[in-house]
C-alpha cells in the first residue's frame, strides 16, 4: 500500500440485510451471513490502488450486521466549490474530469463501477488532486443485493439505473433482480457533477425525490440535455460562456442513451483532452515481490541527495504504508466503535425502545416504525492519530530507517531502547500488542523483504525472534524460499476444469475453519476451491487427502487476495514437512512416520511412553490428523500463526518435537487414565498453551540428535551447496537427508525392523560431532559445565580395551541387568546413574545387543537413550578408537 502521507484514515458503517434464522442452503448449513458475503468481497478492494482512488485498508464485522469500512480519507471535496458558491474555472473542469475518468476507468479496468459518484464522494488531497471515494460500496454490496438501501444518490444516478427502480432479494414482487451498473452510468454521474462545477451550485436540489426522477426521466425527449438542466436551474448564460471543449464534454456525458454514451476508457482518449492529458504520468502499478520483474527499475534518487533528509520535526510515521499506521493505531488503543460513537452515527438505545413489531389478524400492526439508523448514514469520521502519536513520541527518526548489517538493528534507537530491549522477553502475545516493539519490527522486516532473496538470511535470523502478525504472510513465503513469477505459474494451471476430486473439496471447504469470517465467506470458498484444484493438478503424481484443506487454510488467510503467493507457499511446504504423505498409498510413509514419533517419545519421556504402550494407546489413534494437516486440523488459526512460526524455521523433524510437547501437557492427565480416558481425551483435545509449546520444542529440537530423526520416506537431498540462508540457519533448516552421505551415515532400515526398536539410532558422524561439541570449547557445555551426551560401550572389557570413543564408559551388557530387567546395583550401572538426564548413546559389537539394552534404560525410565547404527565397527575406520591407559 502507498504511504499515508498528508491523508487521513476515515471511517464509514452501513448495515448488511439480516437473513431469517430458519432458513438453510441447498447443503442443509445455515445461510451465510449478507456481512460475511461483504466481507469477503470487500478483501480485493484493499488491492486497487491508484492516485486517483482513495485506498480501503480494513472492514470490520459487529453487531447486528453492522459494518465498519476504513478508508483513506480527505476532509476537503467538490461540495466545498456547492457550499461556496462558486464556479470552476474550465482548466479546472477539465483538470476535474480528466482525473475522475482515471481513476473510473482504472476501476473498470478491475471489474468494478462507482455508482455512488456525488460531489462528497469526490475528495481533494492537499494539492488539489481528486481522490475518489466508497467506489467499492457497489461491488462489496453485490450491486446493492446485500443492504435495505439503494447503492447511489437519485441527483447522480443515470436514467437507466432510475428507470430500472429499486430491488431487493426478499421482494416478491420482483421476479429477478435488475441487470448489474456498467461503466457508461458513471459517466452520467460525472457530467452531473461537471455540470455543477460550472454553475456553482447543486442540480435538483430544491425538488422532491419524485419530481427529480420525473424530471430526469423527461429529458430523453430532448435534444440539448444540458441547455435544458441550465434553463432549469437558471445558469443558461454561465454554461453558454463555457468553453466549446467543456461543453461538448458535458453533452456527451448527459447523453441519454446509453448506447450513445462513451465509456470512460473511450473519453480519456478524447481529443477534448488533448490539453489535459500531457500533464499527467500513466499510472504504473508498483512490481510485487514475488515477480520476474525488477522492483527497483523505477527507483531514482534526487540530484541533491540532501533532498532525503528530514528534519528533526519530520513526521516520519506519515511516510509509513496506511495499513501500517491502521494496524498500530488499533494497538494504540483504536476503538472504530468508538469513535462512531463519539460521533453520534453510532446510536445505542435502552432495550425497551428496541421491541419489534406485532400484527394483529386483521393487518394492523403496531409497534415502532423502522429504525432509520438502519438505514445509510455516508458520513465518514475522521479517525484521530493523536494517540497513536504519543504512544510513538520517543520512537527516534533513525528507528525509521534501520541499518540492515548493524548488529544492534533490530534494537532501535531511541529514548526508550532499554524498555525495548525489554519487551523482546516478554510473551509473544504481549509484543504483539506493544505498539512501538511492533513498529520497530514492521520497518525492520519491510525494509528486509524489500531486499529479498539478496537479504533472505537476515529475514531469518529476525523471524527466530518473531514475526510481525502484519507481514507474516511475506515473510512466510521468505521462510519457505518462495522466489520468481509465481502469478505466471499460478495463472497457467487450470483450475475451472472439472476434476474427480471435485466433489470432496466441495464438502470440505463448508467444515474447515468455517469460525473465522474470512474463510467462511464465499470468496473465500471460491478462494479454497481455486488454490486446492491447482494444488492437485499440478501435482499429478499425488492425491486430494482430507486434511489438505486444512493446510491451505493459514496460506490462504494471510494471503487472501493473493492466490498464487497462496499456493506456491502450500506447494514448498507439503514436500518439506509432508513429502509423499499425498501418495495415494501412503501407508507405508504415514506409518514410518508415526514409529519415528513413537522413538522420539520414548526419547524424550521414557514414563509416559511405557504407559501409553502399556495401556495400547499408540500414536496411530491420535496422531495421524496432527502430522497429516501439521496441527492445523487440532488448533485454531490464531494458534497456528505462533506454532509455524517456529515450524518454519526448523528442518522436517521439527513437528515430532511439537508432538512431544503437545503430550508433554497432557503428561499428567495420560499418566492418571486409561485406554478409554485418554481416546475420550483426544477427541476433545484441552486446550493447549502454544507458547509454552512452542518453547518445549525448541528444547526438545536441540536436545535430539539429527540423524535419530532419518526417515527413508522423507524428501530425498537438495542440491549441494549453501541452502541461502546462510550458515547460521543452515544446521535448523536442513534436514539430515541434505547431508552429504559417508560411510559413517546411517544406513536405511526396514519398515519392520525400525519399528521393532524402542530407541532410535543416530549415525556414527552425528556421535562423532556430538562428542566434539561436548569436548570443544565452553559454549558448547551444558549450564553445569558437563558434556550434552555420554557414550556407554556394552562390549566388554576386553574389546572395550582394544579401542573406545575418547570418554565412553563402559557397562558390558551381560552385567547390566538381572533377570527381571532391573538394573543391577554396581559401580558401572551408579556411574550411567550420575549421567541420568544426557543423551546416552549405546555403542556395541552386536546391533541386537544394543537395541535390547537401549530398550532396558527406557523400561527403567532412561530419557534421550539412542544407539550407534552399525555398531562399533562404523567407528574402526576413522581413527578415532582409542586405548585406555592402566586404571589405578
Amino acid at each position: 500500500m502507498r504511504p499515508l502521507k498528508d491523508a487521513q484514515l476515515g471511517a464509514f458503517t452501513f448495515f448488511a440485510s439480516a437473513l431469517p434464522h430458519d432458513v438453510c442452503g441447498s447443503n442443509g448449513l445455515p445461510l451465510t451471513p449478507n456481512s460475511i458475503k461483504i466481507l469477503g468481497r470487500f478483501q480485493i478492494l484493499k488491492t486497487v490502488t491508484h492516485p486517483r482512488l482513495c485506498q480501503y485498508v480494513d472492514i470490520s464485522r459487529g453487531k447486528h450486521e453492522r459494518l465498519i469500512v476504513v478508508a483513506e480519507h480527505f476532509e476537503s471535496s467538490l461540495s466545498d466549490f456547492q457550499k461556496q458558491g462558486i464556479k470552476a474555472s474550465s482548466e479546472k473542469v477539465l483538470q476535474v474530469a480528466y482525473e475522475l475518468l482515471e481513476g473510473l476507468d482504472f476501476m473498470n479496468k478491475h471489474g468494478m463501477v462507482h455508482r455512488a459518484l456525488s460531489a462528497h464522494n469526490v475528495l481533494m488531497d492537499c494539492k488539489g488532486n481528486v481522490k475518489l471515494a466508497k467506489f467499492g460500496l457497489y461491488h462489496m454490496t453485490d450491486h446493492g443485493a446485500d443492504v435495505d438501501f439503494p447503492i447511489g444518490y437519485p441527483s447522480y444516478l443515470a436514467p437507466e439505473v432510475i428507470a430500472q427502480g429499486s430491488f431487493h432479494p426478499s421482494d416478491s414482487s420482483h421476479d429477478e433482480a435488475p441487470l448489474p451498473s456498467g461503466p457508461k452510468t458513471d459517466v452520467w454521474s460525472l457530467g452531473v457533477l461537471l455540470f455543477e462545477l460550472c454553475a456553482g451550485r447543486r442540480l435538483l436540489q430544491n425538488i422532491e425525490i419524485s419530481e427529480r426522477l420525473k424530471f430526469i426521466l423527461t429529458l430523453g425527449c430532448m435534444d440539448d440535455i444540458v441547455t435544458v438542466l441550465a434553463e432549469e436551474h437558471g445558469c443558461l448564460d454561465a454554461i453558454k460562456e463555457l468553453p466549446e471543449n467543456v461543453l461538448e464534454l458535458l453533452r456527451k456525458c448527459l447523453t441519454f442513451l446509453p448506447s450513445k454514451r462513451p465509456t470512460p476508457a473511450e473519453l480519456l482518449g478524447d481529443p477534448i483532452f488533448n490539453g489535459v492529458s500531457c500533464l499527467y504520468t500513466p499510472f504504473k502499478k508498483p512490481v510485487s515481490l514475488f515477480s520476474s520483474s525488477l522492483r527497483c527499475a523505477h527507483l531514482e534518487l534526487p540530484e541533491d541527495i540532501s533532498d532525503l533528509c528530514k528534519d528533526d520535526d519530520e513526521d516520519y510515521l506519515s511516510e509509513r504504508a496506511i495499513n501500517e499506521v491502521y494496524h498500530l493505531w488499533c494497538l494504540a488503543g483504536g476503538d472504530l466503535e468508538k469513535e462512531l460513537t463519539n460521533k453520534g452515527i453510532i446510536q445505542s438505545k435502552p432495550p425497551i425502545c428496541t421491541l419489534a413489531n406485532f400484527v394483529l389478524e386483521d393487518g394492523e400492526s403496531f409497534g415502532q416504525r423502522r429504525d432509520r439508523s438502519f438505514l445509510l448514514d455516508d458520513t465518514t469520521v475522521t479517525l484521530s492519530l493523536c494517540q497513536l502519536g504519543n504512544r510513538l513520541r520517543d520512537v527516534a527518526g533513525e528507528a525509521y530507517y534501520p541499518l540492515l548489517e548493524d548488529e544492534q538493528s533490530s534494537l532501535p534507537q531511541s529514548n526508550s531502547s532499554n524498555e525495548l530491549s525489554t519487551t523482546v522477553k516478554l510473551p509473544l502475545i504481549i509484543r504483539e500488542r506493544d505498539t512501538e516493539y511492533q513498529l520497530i519490527r514492521i520497518i525492520l522486516f519491510d525494509r528486509l523483504l524489500k531486499a529479498y532473496p539478496y537479504k533472505k538470511n537476515l529475514v531469518w535470523k529476525e523471524a527466530r525472534v518473531d514475526i510481525p502478525p502484519l507481514v507474516r504472510g511475506l515473510v512466510w513465503a521468505a521462510l519457505l524460499g518462495i522466489e520468481g513469477d509465481i502469478q505466471a505459474k499460478y495463472e497457467s494451471t487450470d483450475k475451472d476444469t472439472p476434476i474427480p476430486t471435485d466433489r470432496q473439496i466441495e464438502v470440505d471447504i463448508p467444515r474447515c475453519h468455517q469460525y473465522d469470517e474470512l474463510l467462511s465467506s464465499p470468496q473465500g470458498h471460491i478462494k479454497f476451491r481455486r488454490v486446492l484444484k491447482a494444488w492437485v493438478v499440478s501435482h499429478p503424481d499425488l492425491v486430494y487427502w482430507q486434511g489438505l484443506d486444512s493446510l491451505c487454510a493459514p496460506f490462504l488467510y494471510l494471503n487472501f487476495n493473493n492466490e498464487a503467493l497462496a499456493y506456491a507457499c502450500m506447494s514448498a511446504f507439503i514436500p518439506k514437512y509432508l513429502y509423499n504423505f499425498f501418495l495415494k498409498d501412503n501407508s507405508h510413509v504415514i506409518q514410518e512416520y508415526l514409529t519415528v514419533f513413537s522413538q522420539m517419545i520414548a526419547f524424550h519421556d521414557p514414563e509416559l511412553s511405557n504407559h501409553l504402550n502399556e495401556i495400547g494407546f499408540i500414536p496411530d489413534l491420535y496422531a495421524i490428523p496432527w502430522f497429516l494437516t501439521m496441527f492445523t486440523h487440532v488448533f485454531p488459526l490464531h494458534k497456528i500463526f505462533h506454532l509455524w512460526d517456529t515450524l518454519l524455521l526448523g528442518n522436517s523433524s521439527f513437528p515430532f518435537c511439537i508432538g512431544v510437547a503437545i503430550l508433554q501437557q497432557l503428561r499428567d492427565r495420560l499418566l492418571a487414565n486409561g485406554f478409554n480416558e485418554c481416546i475420550l481425551l483426544f477427541s476433545d483435545l484441552p486446550e493447549i498453551d502454544i507458547e509454552r509449546c512452542v518453547r518445549e520444542s525448541i528444547n526438545l529440537f536441540c536436545w535430539t540428535p539429527k540423524s535419530a530423526t532419518y526417515r527413508q520416506h522423507a524428501q530425498p537431498p537438495k542440491a549441494a551447496g549453501d541452502n541461502g540462508f546462510g550458515k547460521a540457519a543452515s544446521y535448523y533448516t536442513s534436514d539430515y537427508q541434505d547431508m552429504p552421505k559417508t560411510d559413517l551415515s546411517r544406513d536405511p532400515l526396514a519398515l519392520c525392523d525400525l519399528k521393532a526398536e524402542v530407541s532410535p539410532r543416530i549415525s556414527a558422524e552425528d556421535l562423532i560431532d556430538l562428542c566434539e561439541l561436548s569436548l570443544s570449547g565452553p559454549g558448547k557445555r551444558t549450564r553445569a559445565g558437563k558434556p550434552k551426551i555420554v557414550a556407554v560401550d556394552i562390549r566388554n572389557l576386553e574389546d572395550f580395551n582394544r579401542g573406545h570413543i575418547s570418554g565412553s564408559i563402559n557397562i558390558p551388557f551381560s552385567t547390566a541387568f538381572g533377570p527381571n530387567s532391573e538394573l543391577v546395583q554396581c559401580p558401572a550401572t551408579g556411574v550411567l546413574q550420575s549421567y541420568r538426564g544426557r543423551v546416552i548413546v549405546i555403542i556395541s559389537h552386536a546391533i541386537t545387543n544394543a537395541i535390547m539394552f537401549a530398550a532396558h534404560l527406557v523400561k527403567v525410565n532412561f530419557p534421550r537413550v539412542c544407539f550407534l547404527d552399525g555398531g562399533i565397527n562404523k567407528l574402526k575406520p576413522t581413527g578415532l578408537l582409542t586405548v585406555p591407559s592402566p586404571m589405578i
